[in-house]
């Protein structure tokens, strides 16, 4: 039985005549089921008889142009894939351009078994040696990512490296401009401080994920820890790898942190896990990209996110939203303008 939040966001009928176009073994009766609680992209798993297959598709409403563009997650991980590069991801099937079938552009893959570490640590990677082998891989897959040599990998055209960081400031503010309906004043001072403090150049551009963190990755079911798929690539770009690295210790929550209010990865502040400093060593040991700006990012990263999370609560507060947890972005979204405050200024530490 497909629920009326999931029918209103899947067409079941279209969908099924989709299928009977493009992909006839995938006949029969099929269930729709929302994976997560993303705040973006939406995920569903499909299922009929003896055959599965994950759906990828905005959010919906009235959304800001470019933006949760699923197009380029087919695109970037096909390219990943098709060219052999070290960095998992699964595999995809297809991507349907014409929003009359479901309601919105739309993409298949493949699903991956595997779990997802967010606010509880699973049983089977509890233990102290997976967590550090968690925090180790996750790192080590973002080095990966960023020595692919993405013209090899057919992605030349698939972002405008020069200006990147330029045009992230313009764009983020644009959205600002959108979103903005409450008094959040952090985000107006780290936005001035981003501008003021631009770096002045930056690194050999590659791959960027946009969205590079614990949560977005699937680990294999069982002990030890084996990192099997980097998912979620839906603000994927070609620009400043500094840009991940900012994402991901952003993100990454030491012992004493405040919380973010926000369902993400939370359990990096338990033992085992690296701190932010032995991730951000790792990564100046294992990648010739100099690393003493990295605070300038991490507040763009605090910054982005809580721009786009209160485009986002915006939408919910108009009744398009449909995810309980979007209610959370109440506090949410100022916690992590403060965070953004405290990466610019100095009091989070590195």
């Amino acid at each position: 039985m497909i629920d009326e939040a999931t029918r209103a966001a899947v067409s079941p009928e279209g969908l099924a005549e989709y299928f009977a176009h493009s992909f006839p073994g995938f006949t029969g009766a099929f269930d729709v089921v929302r994976l997560g609680e993303g705040q973006s992209c939406l995920t569903f798993l499909v299922s009929g008889e003896g055959w599965e297959v994950v759906l990828r598709r905005p959010p919906r409403g009235d959304l800001p142009p470019t933006a949760f563009d699923v197009r380029r997650e087919y695109r970037v991980m096909k390219a990943l894939r098709d060219s052999g590069a070290p960095v998992p991801v699964p595999g995809v099937l297809a991507l349907c351009e014409d929003p009359s079938v479901i309601g919105a552009n739309f993409y298949l893959m493949e699903p991956v078994p595997g779990l997802v570490v967010r606010e509880e640590l699973p049983p089977e990677l509890s233990s102290v040696d997976d967590r550090r082998r968690m925090g180790e891989q996750l790192l080590d897959t973002l080095v990966a990512l960023q020595a692919v040599d993405h013209v090899a990998a057919g992605l030349e055209s698939f972002g405008k490296p020069a200006g990147y960081l330029e045009r992230q400031l313009w764009r983020m503010r644009g959205l600002w401009d959108l979103a903005k309906f409450r008094d959040i004043p952090e985000i107006d001072e780290v936005g001035a401080w981003l501008a003021v403090h631009l770096p002045s150049g930056s690194p050999r551009p590659t791959i960027v994920h946009g969205d590079f963190k614990l949560d977005n990755v699937i680990f294999a079911p069982s002990s030890p820890a084996s990192l099997v798929a980097v998912v979620d690539w839906e603000m994927s770009t070609i620009g400043d790898p500094l840009a991940d690295l900012g994402w991901l210790l952003y993100f990454w929550r030491d012992p004493g942190d405040e919380s973010f209010g926000l369902r993400v990865a939370t359990v990096t502040d338990q033992e085992g896990f690296p701190r932010r400093r032995d991730l951000l060593e790792r990564y100046a040991s294992a990648s010739e990209v100099p690393v003493d700006q990295v605070r300038w990012y991490m507040a763009l990263a605090g910054w982005k996110i809580a721009i786009i999370m209160e485009g986002s609560y915006r939408r919910f507060l108009a009744g398009i939203g449909d995810h309980p947890t979007f209610a959370q972005l109440d506090q949410a979204v100022p916690a992590l303008a403060r965070r953004a405050k405290d990466s610019a200024f100095g009091s989070l530490a590195v």
